[in-house]
């Protein structure tokens, strides 16, 4: 084969590697200016104002354009019938966009702190009963000592849902349990949810069912920012506009999936394992261990970039 006969055909691969990538994107383009409409509904019903506007631990309201480190609170709320339920799951991400990383912790639901805005101790579940999201932020904040910035809000039944339209998640157990076996797992949402509130059978515990929350919640960051989920977007966003509430408003959610996306891959989980159980007036509480509780506050300060 001669240098000019292959460099033809270099030179037609190279056009067709381009128009056929051009076809994608603009295929892209023509189904998100379709979808938009959707999205936009979506997100008007999912999004909840706050009473505030900023966090008052911070002096001035982070800029997502200047790429400013961010904390979110995620609430898994067992809502019911008449009763706005508990939070059966607090877990708090910072996330560092500049060294692309993210810590998570998952608050143990029984944890004995101050409920902020009654003046009591309690559990901090107990939180979201007595005053719904605001009063939930508010004593996170005070537990850990730094600014929240964003809460999403997720109803854990219609969490099923979400995975459903993301065709299933996977995972790696780390031990065989009821109908899941030991090792990687495909799951739908039923199986998710069971595979996420299981604690009697784990030598664990409560520390178990974090880390498992853990792995869930890192596929479905996956699952959501994938190519492959692009045609999957209308069920989504089904299934977010009848569970999901936040105070991120459209703007915010565009900047933060542009400026924030990459720190979704490295997932670092801060855990506390040192605390103790104490039955007060009959009920029994967690105890945080204050060394490792200070620990767990200087981290997630010095990854928000915080003194």
């Amino acid at each position: 084969m001669s240098k000019q006969s292959g460099g033809r055909r270099a030179r037609k691969k190279s056009r067709w590697v381009t128009r056929s990538m051009a076809f994608l994107f603009l295929a892209g383009v023509v189904y998100l200016v379709i979808l938009f409409p959707k999205a936009s509904n979506t997100l008007d019903e999912i999004h909840q104002p706050i009473a505030r506007e900023a966090s008052p631990m911070r002096e001035e309201k982070v800029v997502l354009e200047e790429k400013n480190p961010i904390s979110v609170l995620l609430l898994g709320v067992d809502e019911r019938e008449d009763d706005r339920g508990r939070s059966d799951t607090m877990i708090v991400l910072t996330i560092n966009p500049t060294d692309n990383s993210t810590k998570m912790v998952s608050i143990p639901r029984d944890t004995y702190t101050e409920i902020v805005g009654l003046d009591k101790l309690d559990k901090i579940n107990h939180a979201y009963a007595f005053g719904g999201i605001d009063m939930s932020l508010d004593t996170t904040e005070k537990l850990l000592d730094i600014p929240i910035d964003y809460v999403v809000q997720l109803n854990m039944e219609g969490f099923k849902d979400v995975i459903d339209a993301l065709d299933g998640i996977t995972v790696d157990n780390a031990f065989a349990f009821d109908d899941f076996k030991k090792g990687e797992l495909t799951l739908t949402g039923d199986q998710a949810l069971d595979f996420v509130q299981m604690r009697k059978q784990d030598p664990n515990g409560d520390f178990g069912r974090q880390d498992r929350q853990k792995q869930v919640i890192q596929s479905i960051m996956s699952e959501a920012v994938s190519a492959t989920t692009l045609f999957n977007y209308p069920k989504i966003f089904d299934a977010l506009g009848s569970n999901v509430k936040t105070n991120m408003e459209f703007s915010e959610m565009i900047d933060i999936q542009k400026n924030y996306r990459s720190a979704s891959t490295d997932v670092e989980q801060l855990v506390f394992e040192k605390g103790y159980g104490e039955t007060i007036g009959g009920i029994w509480y967690y105890m945080m261990d204050q060394e490792e509780l200070s620990v767990v506050k200087a981290e997630l300060k010095g990854h928000l970039g915080l003194k």
